[in-house]
């Protein structure tokens, strides 16, 4: 079944954050995951947006939570973690009937 990683952060420091992207993307490719959506200009219907949103699809909660635990992310993921505040990020399910 498949899983989503719903993200939602602020971009602190853009210079830094610019790395991100270009080396997280291989990481995401080799478990499967597909980019549904990413955005910094999210349209506000209720609450407080984030400066970032996205939404990744994983085939399974297995590829997904091996992903975020790949030793090669760990290095990756701290380019996130020292650009950004706020940082929500939430494992959820597809909606089956």
């Amino acid at each position: 079944m498949a899983v989503y990683y719903i993200n939602s952060y602020d971009i602190v420091d853009a210079e830094r954050y610019q790395e991100y992207g270009p080396k997280v993307y291989p990481i995401l490719q080799r478990y499967g995951a597909e980019i549904l959506a990413s955005d910094t200009a999210p349209i506000v219907v209720e609450g407080l947006a984030r400066k970032m949103n996205a939404i990744v699809k994983f085939p399974s909660e297995e590829a997904a939570l091996n992903c975020y635990n790949d030793s090669e992310y760990q290095a990756v993921k701290m380019i996130r973690i020292n650009s950004t505040a706020n940082c929500t990020m939430v494992l959820v399910k597809e909606f089956s009937t």
